[in-house]
């Protein structure tokens, strides 16, 4: 715990110099709170003032059922009496009470009443199983204020808005918090979304000055304030809001609130304020109510069953006009039924009567043309099917020992009938693991071992060859070349086990057990033979690149001494990975340096150096780069640059361009085998060449106003400008097992794919490539907007005029396409879709979608997700099939037809 404290201790002023505001601003103009949208008043370590109205809010209690012991009963019958058989069979119990009913009540509503009670019993049971899931999470413990500076546990579901809670490491927040303070000086923390919007990197939210000393139980003692703020709604990514304390008031932004279902990673500790409970909160806003979904077969047989009544009905008019016809010509000669006193059903002096009785005897006696046993046996073998689901030994998950689970079997027939699946990217398709696999330094590729998509294609290449005629027999034992290495077409070509032994075992020697982040092969580098490289100097220099460039803290794992790294992103982890296994172990982080622990240039004596660091600018996906400045321990300062190719080669110097060439061909190589990518260049600077820089960022970083953002930009542009190219990055974004055969099947099957995930277009892109959704070849339509933010009415206006157009003249060249086997791919923004999705433009947007291969939207929320599952399922008429593992997927399953909710990293929400 010491060694914890003390890195926890960490200040961390000269980093995310982007991310942090300056202090003057919490004591500036506080944000105008009045009016509909923001009457929402929470009072802090004062949750019995919220025992009251107006102040009384929703419990923390959530549900996520269907049903409650009260509406159970209405609903569940309901439900049953959708079916058209059901209401029959009802009507036909009730009329055999009567007599005029050919045989006894009871072989109606016997049948009848075991039908409803089976799926009845069976919505019961499957509700049951979501109550249990629901009090599992509302029965988590969370460490809640109790008064006198003393915090004990409490469940999750007896939080009240007001409390303040400590929030231990890796564990979730229990509500929408307003951070108060956390375990770091500087007050801030790193938060975990995958929940919420799918993605794996941290999030960095920072509390406000004032509110930072509050960094022990105790001073809660005497804590009091009060926070203004907007109503409950579903924005993830806004909150207004300020909070008045010892009579001040303070504006409060998006970074201080931590959302519920996020989790608290590489933090000791936090102390926050509940501001939204339960169903107020953000992400329970986000998501909708369980639907009650029906099978197309039971939608099918309510059709078929209105054709057999009308066939009963038919039947039972002429049988009922014949027993009229027959009443009055033959009944007055049947004395022996004495006609004179006939009841009317039987009466001659009232034939239509007696008809009309009758009808209603009919369509009882010929009512078993509508068979009941057909919905007895359908149930059962719901439920049966329902049961293989579950012990289907090829859906069981033996690392987490989690089986496969049919939370309804209502939708099982639907599984063969599927249209549309449109799936969650991170931790569906993907497993969450970046995998450091080649690199090029000096111009020089390293790195022999194949992506998935280069075994993919090797594999299909194989196929093609196996293919051909006899005669051409003799191409199966002609040597090929993959990435440099020699590979035999005979013998099942291409295999990924051939392709595999190529590469690790050609030295004879058992390989080594697999490391996390880290497949990188190549004898050139490892075991510090890349001393004997001709290029060892610029070798060097790339390894203190990876080492040092990033916002990572490590943390030392005390079974193995190895440290493992808590990175804001994944690729920067495994670059760390990478350096550590060829030498260069990044080890301590202190609030001003970095050290990298230097196995090299003598294994038996690691050299730790260490590396002042003076400024970082921080990566953001509008400047696609990030840069750390610093000084080593000769006292030369330095700068350490990566990012986008076409970003970095933009900034080299005429001087840093000598391995421009040969690395852009290995990039190329590179992105065309599913790899993401990043290039890596440095600088060296004077002194008084950064001095005068610095005096300028200074300038910029204590500046106040809405153009901060914009002069930090322009400050920073003059710095990495100058560059000398060192080398670049490919890492793989490891797929799930089978992804890409999985997505060719379905394609050739006729499905169509569409990728809805909150991961950044690039991304996306490179996802899609990886797992066979985008091919080569594959002409791609990108609709986007420019930034938003900055737009008025009239603007926003414009832009959604100019996205019209641009769904119209994509419509338009897909039309007018002449080649047959062009394929097309859609890829398409969150806030673009935002208009997209509008009622106007949204059935535009469907036929242009419905026409390409693939579809991919990223930077989508959870409610965006859900609105273009019911677009598809709603503008199609087709069964359409969503698949997630977050709680951030839970709209778009329940929107689809059938909903599938996979137990990953991300959770098991869905």
């Amino acid at each position: 715990m010491a060694g914890g404290r003390i890195r926890a201790r960490l200040r961390r002023s000269h980093l995310y110099t982007f991310l942090r505001k300056p202090r003057g601003n919490e004591s500036g103009a506080p944000h105008p709170i009045q009016g509909p949208g923001y009457s929402r008043t929470v009072h802090c370590n004062q949750p019995l003032l919220h025992q009251k109205k107006p102040y009384k809010y929703r419990s923390n209690y959530i549900s996520t059922t269907k049903y409650n012991p009260i509406t159970f009963l209405p609903k569940a019958l309901f439900e049953q009496f959708r079916r058209v058989a059901n209401i029959y069979f009802l009507l036909a119990a009730g009329l055999s009470l009567t007599p005029v009913s050919p045989f006894g009540p009871w072989s109606m509503i016997a049948p009848l009443a075991f039908v409803v009670g089976l799926s009845m019993a069976k919505e019961a049971m499957e509700d049951w199983n979501r109550f249990l899931q629901d009090m599992k999470v509302n029965l988590r413990k969370v460490n809640v204020h109790k008064g006198d500076g003393v915090f004990g546990y409490r469940p999750w579901h007896k939080i009240v808005v007001g409390d303040v809670v400590k929030v231990e490491k890796d564990k979730f927040f229990p509500a929408d918090l307003l951070l108060l303070s956390s375990s770091y000086e500087d007050g801030f923390c790193y938060v975990e979304t995958m929940n919420l919007d799918g993605e794996t990197n941290l999030k960095v939210k920072r509390c406000l000055e004032v509110t930072s000393p509050l960094d022990d139980d105790g001073v809660f003692k005497d804590f009091t304030a009060t926070v203004q703020c907007e109503d409950p709604n579903p924005n993830l990514y806004s909150f207004v809001g300020n909070l008045d304390h010892d009579r001040q008031i303070y504006p409060l932004e998006p970074g201080q609130i931590l959302l519920r279902d996020s989790k608290l990673r590489n933090t000791s500790y936090i102390y926050g304020v509940v501001i939204f409970t339960g169903h107020d909160s953000k992400v329970m806003q986000n998501s909708t109510k369980s639907p009650s979904k029906r099978s197309g077969i039971e939608k099918k047989m309510d059709k078929i069953i209105y054709l057999l009544f009308f066939i009963l009905l038919v039947i039972s008019l002429i049988s009922s006009i014949g027993f009229g016809v027959k009443t009055r010509k033959d009944m007055p000669s049947a004395w022996y039924l004495r006609p004179d006193d006939a009841p009317d059903m039987y009466s001659p002096k009232k034939p239509a009567a007696a008809g009309a009785i009758h009808l209603v005897t009919a369509l009882i006696l010929y009512g078993y043309l509508i068979p009941i046993s057909l919905y007895v046996s359908i149930e059962v073998v719901k439920v049966l099917q329902a049961k293989f689901i579950n012990n289907d030994i090829h859906m069981y998950d033996e690392e987490h020992g989690t089986p496969a689970q049919a939370r309804t079997s209502n939708l099982n027939e639907e599984l063969g009938q599927v249209d549309t699946i449109l799936s969650d990217k991170t931790g569906t398709l993907t497993c969450n693991q970046m995998d450091f696999l080649k690199c090029c330094i000096a111009g020089i590729a390293y790195g022999v071992r194949s992506s998935e998509v280069e075994l993919a294609a090797a594999k299909q290449m194989a196929t093609d060859l196996d293919d051909q005629d006899e005669h051409d027999e003799e191409l199966a034992n002609v040597p090929r070349k993959i990435h440099g290495q020699q590979v035999s077409w005979g013998n099942e070509v291409g295999s990924e086990i051939e392709l595999e032994t190529v590469v690790t075992s050609k030295d004879g020697k058992d390989p080594k057990p697999a490391i996390k982040g880290f497949s990188f092969v190549d004898n050139r580098l490892m075991d510090g033979n890349w001393l004997r490289e001709p290029t060892c100097d610029v070798i060097l220099l790339f390894l203190r690149i990876l080492a040092v460039c990033h916002t990572a803290i490590p943390e030392l794992n005390e079974e193995t001494g190895e440290y493992t790294y808590e990175a804001e992103s994944p690729d920067e982890g495994a670059f760390l990975v990478a350096a550590r296994e060829l030498g260069f172990e990044f080890c301590k982080r202190n609030q001003s340096s970095v050290y990298v622990r230097e196995k090299y240039p003598d294994p038996g004596q690691p050299v730790e150096r260490e590396y002042q660091v003076l400024n970082l600018l921080e990566f953001t996906s509008k400047r696609k780069r990030m840069s750390v400045i610093v000084r080593d321990e000769d006292g030369q300062l330095l700068l350490f640059c990566k990012g986008a190719d076409s970003i970095i080669f933009d900034r080299l110097s005429k001087n840093g361009r000598i391995y421009e060439e040969a690395s852009t061909k290995h990039l190329n190589e590179y992105g065309e085998a599913g790899l993401r990518t990043l290039a890596l260049a440095y600088k060296k600077l004077e002194e008084a060449e950064y001095s005068a820089w610095n005096n300028e960022f200074q300038k910029a970083k204590a500046s106040i106003g809405a153009d901060r953002e914009v002069m930090l930009e322009r400050v920073a542009e003059k710095m990495e400008k100058d560059l000398i190219m060192v080398g670049a990055t490919a890492v793989e974004d490891k797929l799930q097992k089978g992804v890409p055969q999985c997505i060719d099947n379905l394609a050739q099957a006729g499905l169509k794919i569409w990728v809805l995930t909150g991961d950044k277009m690039e991304t996306a892109i490179n996802i899609g490539f990886s797992c066979s959704l985008l091919r080569q070849g594959m002409k791609q339509i990108c609709i986007s907007t420019a930034n938003l933010d900055t737009l008025g009415q009239d603007g926003k206006e414009a832009v959604k005029d100019n996205i019209l157009n641009q769904i119209t003249n994509a419509s338009q060249m897909i039309k007018l396409e002449r080649d047959p086997h062009a394929a097309f791919a859609l890829i398409i923004d969150g806030k673009t879709l935002t208009y997209a999705l509008d009622a106007d433009m949204k059935h535009l947007f469907l036929e242009l979608a419905v026409d390409c291969a693939s579809v991919i939207c990223c930077r989508v929320s959870p409610k965006q997700k859900a609105l273009v599952t019911r677009l598809v399922r709603q503008g199609t008429g087709k069964t359409t099939l969503a698949i997630g593992d977050g709680a951030n997927d839970v709209g778009m399953i329940q929107e689809a037809d059938i909903g599938v909710g996979i137990s990953g990293v991300e959770g098991c929400d869905g």
